[in-house]
């Protein structure tokens, strides 16, 4: 950088390091690192996220906005005070799933896998869709249910009748009896609505590789629920198919968070894409990247994993897309890296200063990722 007279362009893209510093937390520590070796620098600070917990919170802070909270249904009817966040236009929000259909909220009560539903998901999107929301970026994970996304659905105005016209009870157990699909109630706003769904797995809706046989078990759900879950999500698949023209049993990502993803393609035409590509479209990563020196990212562990579509790759391929050197700041590294490099990371560094504790590196997270930050700026840019 002394060839140049400007000041350089750091963006500064983290995920959180899980168990210390949310990555706006993160952000503020190697920003205050770059700007001790470089007091004049122009620093963009683009906290990220897969798609799960904490993406609501970078949405807030990199786009601005307000956090909207309301009472909405558990996955077991009961009420529960969740948020979500609407952009600052309110044309754009971000919803996670479990906020109120998560499996922490059920931690006090008897497993119900066969009950259990998103009702309250649908009633925090329909509030969205009211305040102007026309895109919403729908975050599934840890969903406490395996119901196909009906209850989701159900709040913004489908029904799914048996053979009698009746409405169907909440859960994934009930659709076994599934006869028809009615979504003539749908209001117009919501079918105006872009839904994307940030979907980590590949998982398809059914079958051995599907969303009741293999996150059944974690929710709860014995040997014999399983099947019978299985069955009825087929069942499911198969009126969706004759409703829709969309065919789910074997679609790649259907089968997360209980089969919601396939609900939502099948009949809101959501796009599924991996959590932190859509975070980063959605806190405008790419454009914040054009015309940077440098982009530091990270999360709490860096390994070879980490190239499977976790928020470091996903910077790192962003970034050498457009001729930027890209550097991961990390708890603790560990190779191997080859699949990381070929998607566009520079290099990986720990924070560790010496022989400590986890707690030691915890706690002191926020002033060794600064030290580190600095030193790395110094070496890469000086």
């Amino acid at each position: 950088m002394s060839s140049t007279s400007r000041p350089p362009r750091v963006v500064v893209a983290p995920d959180s390091f899980k168990g210390s510093l949310g990555a706006v937390e993160v952000c503020a520590a190697v920003e205050a690192g770059v700007r001790r070796a470089y007091p004049d620098a122009d620093v963009t600070a683009v906290p990220m996220a897969d798609g799960g917990e904490g993406t609501l919170d970078c949405f807030l802070s990199a786009l601005g906005g307000q956090e909207m909270a309301l009472t909405a249904a558990d996955p077991l009817g009961r009420p529960v005070r969740a948020r979500y966040a609407l952009s600052a236009h309110g044309d754009s929000a971000v919803v996670e799933l479990a906020a109120a259909s998560g499996l922490p909220l059920v931690a006090d009560a008897d497993p119900d896998p066969l009950r259990a539903d998103t009702a309250g998901t649908g009633e925090l999107i329909a509030d969205a869709v009211d305040h102007g929301a026309r895109e919403i970026l729908v975050c599934i994970g840890g969903s406490a249910s395996t119901d196909g996304g009906t209850g989701l659905l159900r709040a913004l105005g489908v029904r799914f009748l048996d053979a009698a016209g009746d409405e169907l009870p909440p859960g994934g157990a009930a659709l076994a009896r599934l006869a028809a699909i009615d979504d003539e109630g749908v209001a117009k706003t919501v079918r105006e609505t872009r839904f994307r769904v940030a979907c980590d797995v590949t998982n398809p809706f059914v079958g051995p590789s599907g969303a009741a046989e293999v996150f059944g078990p974690q929710k709860g759900a014995t040997p014999d629920q399983v099947r019978e879950l299985d069955a009825a999500l087929a069942r499911f698949a198969d009126v969706l198919a004759e409703h829709t023209g969309v065919r789910v049993h074997d679609l790649p990502g259907a089968g997360a968070a209980g089969g919601t993803c396939g609900g939502l393609v099948a009949l809101l035409g959501a796009e599924p894409a991996g959590g932190a590509e859509l975070v980063a479209d959605t806190v405008g990563l790419p454009a914040a990247l054009d015309g940077a020196d440098l982009v530091l990212t990270g999360e709490g562990r860096v390994d070879g994993q980490s190239a499977g579509g976790k928020a470091v790759s996903v910077v790192a391929a962003l970034a050498r897309e457009r001729g930027v050197p890209a550097v991961a700041l990390a708890g603790s590294v560990a190779g191997p890296f080859e699949e990381l490099h070929a998607l566009g990371l520079t290099a990986a560094f720990s924070l560790a200063d010496g022989p400590r504790t986890l707690d030691e590196l915890t706690g002191s997270a926020a002033r060794l990722l600064a030290d580190l930050a600095e030193q790395v700026v110094r070496l890469r840019l000086g």
